[in-house]
């Protein structure tokens, strides 16, 4: 079977999109939830138990407590409560906790953090409760979100005139779990537990009340647990804490019968406490085992999201040598006898150990969940796809064997342009591996394109004076037989040109200055968003003109900032697209006017301001329309006219819709970053990459790198907290969630989307193919690479907050990866 390198490449990122897909479900972990959903109708509680007499008592027990207030106080740490911090800085706390009627406890949150549910205040006449608590602590530097001790743990202290306290009665504030308080709470309210909770009573809010009620108290919390264990554990039985909840059970019921026949003898009395010490052990180990559930590894999905990723990117590293070859097809041997008899025997392993895994597990697993042939379409696509390795691998030993003893081939080595954007790459992957890179990431982005910037300027000096005594060099580029491009070339190592004095006097020192150019622009870029963790509070020029005070300059650069955009994109687009273009970023600065971002001259600064929504979808209408006419265009060069310039035009049209729509969603202090992107570009089209003559492998690499650093220009972060959702509804006067997600992922990738498109039309000659599958290789090592050190570090102190965003971010920017290498294999046609 043959496929273009271009359609192999945005197939074999499709499955990596599967195979990280897979891996996510595995990572994060499901929430242990109850299947019944009774919304409007709440399931009666479970009566109490009584073994062979009847009991009456069916119905919840009646509330505790009139209504509960719940101070949550952020970041507070429980020794800034407890201990002579508490003494110094809350001293009346201090005071309720050691003398007051008051019950106190240290409760540790799980990362991640759980959230509190909300409870509805049932009006009787049973005293309030108070409930001082914090959401989580800090360290000892004031951050938090990790798991370290200072940061998980958080005071929680009840108070309640209900509360009995004897004079010199000491209690030392026990640990708990943040999740009792849910539990907790509602019992105290005479409510129903929720379904889906994991916590247990804090014994001691009931503790004063009569043995009866305690006991049923605590069956209610146990009979909770026990079945939203049934639900989420295969072998539930096994479990302990479900053993010792049936043992408790039997017990209560011998204790009612007792209780009901009025046996007031010793043995109530010690069967009562034997079954208060039977339930509180149970609850401790359900809800242990429940919250073990929660924070589960499925080490199963992992491996095998891991395992199809893996086998792509190999798959796309062997073929590498046969793909990049100048309009070459590739093999994939799917129906060769070695193939078939392989692929059978690597198909019946891994279903064996399916069945394994899946009749052993103790936990709930996600692929042993899935319907057989779901399962097994996995299975086999995970044996096609090792079978093609290997007979990949077969096939690349015998061709390198038959090309070693051929002697006419030229000696050979790799050009400084090629190191550096291979080390520099693998610099990258291997930094993922350091929290303190992953959350600086925008540093090393930075880095390498001010590197790629000096050594673009260092070759530019070679080509425009090369020496007298200077020879050619051979070199062998990651890309063969690589496109030349009608434009002025200059002397390039292993590249023959004419003498660069043929070239014009202006020419030649934009071509000089071209790098310097570039780098003083991201330069400026840098100081415009400030991201990351140790530089995000340092202030910016993006926070100095989006304050209230600058409006009038925030207005003056966005409308220079679009000014430039579109002399800079009219260039490429037909008469109609062009006017189109005009109309739409007019489109766009009134709809900033109309939110009250941006002021027109004439408009008073207290104007009443809008949604802008008519503006919006004015702006849309065009975009819509320029895509609209750049398909057109792709599909008529294709399919009637098969005109290269028709072509052309159409990739610039759909890549200056996508422009439209980028200077849409931005806010206004980034639209400087649209135009400087666009700049760069004209600039490196025109005196770098065409001049140099560099090949489709050196370009992409170039392209990525630009995307990648153009993702920070616009203050993104590897923070969740730094997406711009408010991209999700320009245009939208309610909330839908595939516009919204469509447009909020958009606006979050602007830089790769931009620069991937702008590689498309630069490359669509003659390499676009060439250039699918570089940038499906180069994005795809990341990806593989980041699984392996997320697997690896998943027990890291910061695994949450630093290495598990991360993960969501290379998960998403695959996911577009595979959509720009589908319009990359469109354009291919």
């Amino acid at each position: 079977m043959r496929l273009g390198s271009g359609a192999f490449a945005a197939s074999c990122v499709a499955i990596e999109v599967l195979g990280v897909a897979i891996f996510l479900r595995g990572f994060f972990p499901a929430p242990v939830r109850s299947s019944s959903r009774t919304e409007h109708r709440a399931e009666p509680p479970a009566p109490e138990p009584a073994a062979g007499a009847h009991s009456n008592w069916t119905k919840l027990p009646p509330p505790l407590f009139n209504k509960v207030v719940i101070v949550l106080i952020d970041a507070l740490r429980d020794d800034f409560v407890f201990g002579s911090k508490g003494v110094k800085y809350m001293p009346y706390t201090s005071y309720l906790v050691e003398k007051g009627a008051s019950h106190s406890f240290v409760a540790e949150a799980k990362p991640p953090t759980v959230t509190m549910p909300r409870i509805k205040e049932r009006e009787t006449l049973s005293p309030s409760l108070l409930v001082l608590c914090g959401d989580h602590g800090m360290s000892e530097t004031g951050s938090h979100g990790a798991s370290s001790t200072e940061e998980v743990s958080t005071p929680l202290i009840l108070i309640s005139s209900s509360f009995e306290r004897r004079p010199g009665d000491i209690r030392h504030p026990k640990r708990v779990q943040q999740t009792d308080l849910a539990a907790t709470l509602a019992i105290g309210l005479g409510l129903p537990i929720p379904k889906d909770s994991v916590g247990s009573l804090l014994f001691p809010v009931v503790e004063g009340k009569p043995v009866r009620e305690q006991l049923r108290f605590l069956h209610l919390n146990t009979v909770q647990l026990s079945k939203l264990l049934q639900e989420n554990m295969p072998s539930y039985e096994k479990d302990p804490g479900f053993e010792q909840f049936k043992m408790a059970e039997r017990l209560h019921g011998n204790w009612v019968k007792l209780h009901l026949e009025e046996n007031r003898s010793d043995v109530l009395l010690s069967l009562g406490t034997k079954v208060l010490r039977q339930y509180l052990g149970a609850l401790k180990t359900l809800s242990l085992s429940l919250s073990t559930q929660v924070a589960q590894y499925d080490i199963y999905s992992m491996a095998v999201g891991t395992v199809v990723v893996l086998e792509v990117l190999t798959l796309l590293l062997l073929s590498t040598p046969q793909a990049l070859c100048r309009g070459a097809d590739l093999e994939v041997p799917l129906r060769s006898p070695v193939f078939s008899l392989l692929f059978y025997l690597v198909f019946l392993v891994l279903s064996a150990i399916h069945v394994i895994v899946c009749t052993s597990a103790t936990s709930s697993c996600y692929l042993c969940s899935l319907p057989w042939p779901v399962a097994g379409g996995l299975m086999v696509l995970v044996s096609a796809l090792l079978c093609a390795i290997v007979s990949t691998l077969t096939r690349t030993v015998i061709e390198s064997t038959l090309l070693r003893k051929n002697a006419a081939l030229p000696s050979s080595r790799w050009s400084e342009m090629d190191l550096l954007l291979m080390l520099g790459t693998a610099g990258h992957v291997l930094s993922l591996g350091a929290s303190s890179f992953v959350e600086e990431e925008h540093q090393t982005w930075y880095f390498l394109v001010n590197t790629l910037c000096l050594a673009l300027s260092q070759e530019t000096c070679r080509s425009c004076f090369p020496g007298d005594d200077s020879k050619p060099q051979h070199s062998v580029h990651m890309l063969q037989d690589s496109a030349v491009y009608r434009a002025p070339i200059l002397h390039r190592a292993g590249h023959t040109s004419p003498s660069s004095e043929a070239l014009g006097g202006h020419t030649r020192w934009a071509i000089l200055a071209s790098p310097w150019l570039v780098l003083a622009c991201c330069r400026l870029l840098r100081s415009l968003n400030q991201t990351g963790v140790q530089g995000a509070h340092r202030p910016d020029l993006g926070l100095w003109l989006t304050s209230s005070d600058h409006k009038v300059e925030l207005s003056g650069l966005a409308a220079l900032s679009l000014l430039v955009i579109f002399l800079l994109v009219q260039r490429g687009c037909s008469l109609v697209s062009r006017a189109a273009l005009a109309l739409g970023l007019l489109g766009v600065f009134c709809y900033r006017a109309a939110i009250g971002n941006v002021l027109f001259p004439w408009q008073p600064g207290n104007k009443g301001f809008s949604k802008g929504i008519i503006e919006a979808r004015f702006v849309y209408v065009f975009v819509l329309g320029i895509l609209f006419t750049g398909t057109k265009d792709l599909l008529k060069s294709q399919v009637i006219a098969a005109d290269f310039k028709i072509k052309t035009v159409g990739l610039w049209e759909i890549y200056s819709g996508l422009v439209l729509l980028a200077a849409l969603l931005l806010r206004p202090h980034n639209l400087p970053v649209l135009a400087f992107s666009l700049l760069i570009q004209t600039v490196m089209t025109k005196f770098i990459w065409k001049p140099l003559r560099h090949d489709a492998a050196e370009i992409t690499v170039m392209h990525y790198w630009f995307g990648q650093a153009f993702f920070y220009f616009q203050g993104n972060s590897n923070n969740i907290a730094t997406i711009d959702i408010s991209a999700g509804f320009v245009g939208l006067d309610t909330y839908m969630e595939i516009p919204a997600t469509f447009l909020t992922v958009f606006g979050t990738y602007v830089g790769p989307v931009l620069w991937a498109s702008h590689l498309a039309h630069f490359l669509s000659s003659e390499a676009s193919s060439r250039a699918c599958f570089c940038y499906a290789l180069i994005c795809s090592v990341p990806v593989a690479t980041y699984l392996i050190l997320v697997t690896s570090l998943r027990y890291h102190l910061f695994i949450w907050s630093v290495f598990s965003p991360k993960l969501l971010y290379e998960g998403m920017h695959l996911l577009i990866t595979a959509a720009l290498c589908a319009l990359f294999t469109a354009a291919d046609q």
